[in-house]
């Protein structure tokens, strides 16, 4: 079983979740001293070790300081966790590590030498480790000195929301999430820009990191990351920006020209799978929560902390359809052509998110009395562990919740444990088909 890497990597997650429900479970966990429903502790320890931010009770007031130091751990074991296995895959299918026997104690890295493993391993470590350092450094520095916050406390919310914030987890010690600091630049652009860097992706940041003034030697993963991100974020700013401008429940609630601006930057990155929200969500526009469904669903990059099919996907697709449409034989992005069963992996994968959504929006909707419109954004946030909610999820009932978090156990392993599986198992075939055409649309 556990020779497959794809297994290993759903086994691990599976495990981690068991363990936190477990953690989470004991009367020490809670405020109160009385052990949580077993679905609260079960649905928490999910969202977290998935990166997601979706919670049935609030974690400020209803984890004790050892419960929410649970979170923080499996928030980091779920970040740190998808980003190195999802790493060293990619570098696996690719190729480009050296590939020497079938090592079982490394199941998810499956042929790797073991000092190819250990490279990739320290440096996705220190990696995150810095950029956690800065974050919670800057954090605490901005809530110890602007908000009068004891010295401690402001240590351990900024170590909190670092982490929080570098994994794309969206889990806030505040009740609004960041509303109360959506006039804070420091506080917002800190966050944003940790979310954005944990979203590109280990490979993506390493390889900008050397070459990112010769874009001509970009790779096919980095080029397609780079341009979906940017066009995405600015998409999102735009018609996020111009839809709540004049909303006085969002953005013209935030002041002048300046924190709107700042507040539609802010809300244009967290469906990146982030799940922050400085902004009420419930009361966005219905053009805004479109808009956000499609980012949500897209998510961020491959091999990063964010969910959903992935930029990479989305953009490739992009790539398939414009060479469709000039009639071109060959996919081509930048110089390299792309292979084409690679296109089938990137269809396969959005259209079984499309599935995965679809069903379980329909089921959502038979357990809840709420809209549609809030049942299917709540399904996509989880499906890609984005954590955005309309503040519907603590009043759905348990069977909801349960099926919540196998939505988000499926969105956080199922594309990279599809995608895997899709490109391992490939083999030749030693004979071809005769064609035959069929009519398309």
């Amino acid at each position: 079983m556990w020779s497959h890497p794809s297994r290993a990597l759903v086994g691990g997650f599976a495990a981690a979740i068991a363990v936190g429900t477990l953690l989470l479970w004991l009367p020490v966990s809670v405020e109160s001293g009385e052990s949580p429903h077993l679905v609260d502790a079960l649905f928490t320890s999910a969202s977290a070790v998935c990166v997601t931010g979706l919670v049935t009770v609030d974690t400020a007031s209803h984890w004790s300081t050892f419960g929410e130091v649970v979170i923080m751990g499996l928030i980091q074991v779920g970040g740190l966790g998808i980003m190195s296995l999802a790493t060293l895959l990619a570098l696996l299918i690719s190729g480009r590590l050296g590939l020497q026997g079938r090592l079982l104690a490394q199941a998810e890295t499956k042929t790797m030498r073991p000092a190819d493993v250990r490279r990739v391993l320290r440096r996705v470590l220190a990696f995150t480790a810095a950029t956690e350092a800065v974050v919670a450094v800057v954090l605490a520095g901005r809530f110890w000195l602007g908000y009068d916050m004891p010295f401690g406390l402001a240590v351990y919310r900024g170590v909190f929301h670092a982490i929080s914030a570098f994994n794309n987890a969206g889990f806030a010690l505040w009740p609004d999430s960041l509303i109360g600091f959506q006039n804070d630049a420091w506080i917002l652009v800190t966050i944003a820009l940790a979310v954005i860097l944990g979203g590109l992706g280990f490979p993506v940041v390493f390889e900008l990191a050397r070459q990112w003034r010769r874009p001509s030697r970009w790779t096919v993963l980095t080029r397609i990351t780079v341009i979906v991100t940017t066009c995405l974020l600015t998409f999102g700013f735009i018609v996020i920006t111009a839809a709540e401008w004049n909303n006085p429940g969002t953005l013209a609630a935030s002041g002048g020209t300046g924190d709107r601006l700042l507040n539609g930057m802010f809300a244009a990155v967290m469906p990146r799978t982030a799940g922050f929200n400085a902004i009420d969500i419930a009361a966005l526009t219905p053009e805004s929560l479109l808009a956000h469904n499609m980012l949500m669903f897209i998510g961020g990059g491959s091999a990063s902390t964010a969910g959903g099919i992935k930029v990479t996907t989305f953009g490739l697709l992009a790539y398939v359809i414009w060479a469709e449409l000039r009639g071109e034989p060959d996919v081509g992005v930048g110089r390299r052509a792309v292979p084409a069963d690679l296109q089938r992996q990137a269809l396969a994968i959005a259209l079984i998110g499309v599935g995965a959504v679809a069903v379980a929006s329909l089921a959502l909707v038979s357990m809840t009395h709420h809209a549609v419109d809030k049942v299917v954004f709540e399904a996509i946030s989880a499906f890609g562990t984005v954590g955005l909610s309309t503040g519907i999820t603590a009043d759905m009932p348990r069977a909801a919740h349960v099926l919540l978090a196998i939505l988000m156990f499926a969105g956080r392993v199922g594309p990279l444990t599809l995608g895997t599986a899709l490109a391992l198992r490939q083999r030749a075939r030693r004979f071809q088909l005769p064609e035959e055409r069929s009519i398309v649309g």
